[in-house]
């Protein structure tokens, strides 16, 4: 483990590190689809968006799009996506409502006492590849207790391209291993430790629901690993 003294701030993967996004899009998805078609299962349709999402952002990362902010690459996604299942003809303020099911997600049951306890020690601060809005949103109906909202909108790039580590480390004025990204995603941390950046793996084994395959242990000797935020406080000193 990293000796934690010269950790300043930590940073955090918002949609599956802070917040169930699958439980919070099928939740959400579950009237629309009462409606415009019954017989769709809104767990699938929930993993079918999400599915979307890494493609969209690639071709703002492969530099063959130039950068817009998630929820317009999340609009687009749900188009695709009720295109694929047939569901035509929905007028555009259903869809546009149904589009913000990501900016009312609930926080996994450890993340904002945790928060809370990181706060009074260091800044913390969302990585998202969520734009500002949404992040805010997110935050004031859950109680986020964030100092700052940074991410892909502030540097106009999404994660894991190397600007957006690089930027928020000059905009918060730190060396890099005196910033933490915390994340439940391997990639995240990855492209997050080339820069130099301190990393803490936390495990959320059911982001992807019930079948997951992916992140589900620390696949590289991070700084920390951990099974909940609680134990990261605990070991950054914060926890009551």
């Amino acid at each position: 483990m990293k000796n934690h003294t010269e950790i300043k701030a930590l940073v955090f993967d918002v949609f599956g590190t802070i917040v169930d996004w699958r439980s919070g899009v099928a939740r959400e998805a579950q009237s629309f689809l009462n409606r415009h078609a019954p017989g769709l299962n809104a767990f699938d349709f929930a993993d079918a968006w999400r599915r979307e999402y890494s493609p969209s952002m690639e071709e703002v990362r492969s530099g063959r799009r130039p950068y817009v902010r998630l929820d317009v690459l999340n609009r687009e996604n749900l188009v695709s996506v009720l295109t694929h299942y047939g569901i035509v003809d929905v007028p555009d303020p259903e869809i546009d409502e149904l589009n913000l099911a990501w900016h009312r997600l609930d926080p996994w049951p450890d993340a904002v006492a945790a928060l809370c306890s990181l706060k009074r020690k260091f800044i913390i601060a969302p990585l998202s590849n969520g734009n500002i809005r949404l992040m805010v949103d997110i935050a004031k109906r859950v109680g986020l207790p964030w100092d700052a909202i940074l991410g892909a909108e502030v540097a106009r790039a999404y994660k894991p391209s190397p600007q957006v580590y690089s930027e928020t480390v000059d905009i918060l004025g730190l060396a890099p291993p005196e910033l933490c990204l915390v994340a439940a995603h391997n990639s995240d941390l990855a492209a997050a430790r080339q820069l130099g950046l301190t990393t803490a793996f936390v495990a959320r084994p059911t982001e992807h629901g019930p079948h997951q395959r992916t992140d589900l242990k620390a696949e590289a000797a991070w700084d920390f690993v951990v099974d909940d935020l609680n134990e990261l406080a605990q070991q950054l000193g914060c926890a009551d």
